[in-house]
């Protein structure tokens, strides 16, 4: 096996480091090359952006690649997405590649993309979860390293890729058993990263300095929110992904002249705010089971049912175990926390001097069920949705 230690200058020279299709499509390049007999190279020069093929390429650390017999090869790759706070920091990469034959009849009829262990998969129709991105990266990249007349089968393993996608968000928009392959340019744009702040503020602005904005705003948290929200209705020209820096933005918000302000986000994300948290990534705050325990108390329940709730593994298991035990129960928790991010945040803006709009909050699960709206939260949901 050919194996190097990525080069410090290589896999730390940019803060913001690299998503994980770039990974993923380093690996490929790596096992490939093995294929083709080429030798081994620990930096893999890429082209990371399939729109200016004039780019020069970037290289690429990769950790080891080999042969695996007539026609197969594996390589291995290490995350690194920079400074910020990112769940694939260090997550091991397998790519193994094999010739495959041609399909002239489908459109990337050069690839079989395969989702291994530890990659997310489509829960209904079971084909991997990769985004547009991902795919380009890897046709800009590999495509011209293949011999005429052949395909490429790529299957991707990520293994610990089951153990992380507990961690996300994933289920709640079909995708099973992994992380997704997902990701819209080369370069991370950390949700907890301040730059990443100051480019959601600055969308913001120019959003409110346009004359027909209308003073109204709908929040989403994160990017799964962000592709459920328009399927339920919400108007995409009220939409702005709103990273971890929720606290910022929602004052910039009330201080541009926002006047209706809905909340649109996952419930075991959203119930931080119903704590008074304003910054969510889990490595810098939490506090959710504490916050969850406190509003189910206020609503009554007590003894080991609570301390059951307190010890679920998620805020999603908590919930669908009350709601298996006393469905009445789980509903008026859920609709507890929907009115206290509620009131919680507008009790924020007001301790920042910006009170004002009126704030509404809607939370979905993992099943794209939007299972509470708070008082305002119905109001403003019913209002953008429009008529029906």
């Amino acid at each position: 096996m050919s194996a190097s230690p990525p080069s410090a200058s290589s896999s730390s020279h940019r803060r913001g480091g690299y998503s994980l299709p770039v990974w993923v499509a380093a690996a490929a390049r790596a096992a490939v090359g093995q294929l083709r007999g080429d030798p081994f190279t620990a930096e893999q020069p890429l082209q990371l952006d399939p729109s200016a093929p004039g780019r020069s390429a970037e290289p690429v650390p990769v950790v080891a690649a080999a042969p695996l017999g007539e026609g197969r090869a594996l390589a291995v790759a290490r995350c690194e997405p920079g400074d910020g706070l990112d769940l694939t920091r260090g997550l091991v990469v397998w790519v193994e590649a094999a010739w495959h034959p041609l399909d002239p009849a489908a459109a990337d009829g050069w690839l079989s993309l395969e989702a291994g262990e530890g990659v997310g998969v489509h829960a209904e129709s079971r084909a991997i979860c990769v985004s547009a991105f991902a795919r380009e990266l890897l046709a800009h990249n590999l495509q011209p390293l293949l011999p005429a007349g052949r395909g490429l089968r790529l299957r991707v393993i990520f293994p610990r890729g089951r153990q992380l996608a507990e961690r996300t968000s994933n289920a709640a928009f079909g995708v099973v058993e992994g992380l997704a392959l997902i990701g819209t340019q080369a370069e991370v744009q950390a949700s907890a990263d301040p730059d990443q702040l100051q480019r959601t503020l600055e969308t913001l602005a120019e959003r409110l300095a346009d004359p027909g904005s209308g003073g109204d705003l709908v929040l989403v948290i994160g990017e799964n929110g962000l592709d459920l929200a328009p399927r339920l209705g919400l108007p995409a020209a009220l939409l702005l992904k709103c990273g971890n820096w929720l606290g910022p933005v929602l004052v910039a918000a009330a201080a541009g002249g926002v006047r209706r302000l809905l909340l649109f986000g996952y419930q075991g994300k959203l119930i931080k705010l119903a704590g008074g948290i304003f910054h969510t990534h889990h490595h810098l705050a939490d506090g959710r089971a504490e916050i969850l325990t406190a509003l189910a108390a206020l609503e009554g329940l007590s003894g080991e049912a609570l301390a059951e709730l307190h010890g679920a593994a998620t805020v999603e298991a908590a919930l669908a175990a009350l709601e298996l035990a006393d469905p009445a129960l789980a509903e008026r928790l859920r609709l507890r926390i929907a009115a206290t991010i509620e009131a919680r945040t507008a009790a924020y803006l007001q301790r920042h001097g910006v009170a004002g709009p009126a704030v509404g909050a809607v939370l979905f699960d993992r099943a794209r069920r939007i299972r509470a709206t708070g008082p305002m939260g119905a109001v403003l949901l019913e209002a953008f949705r429009g008529p029906t």
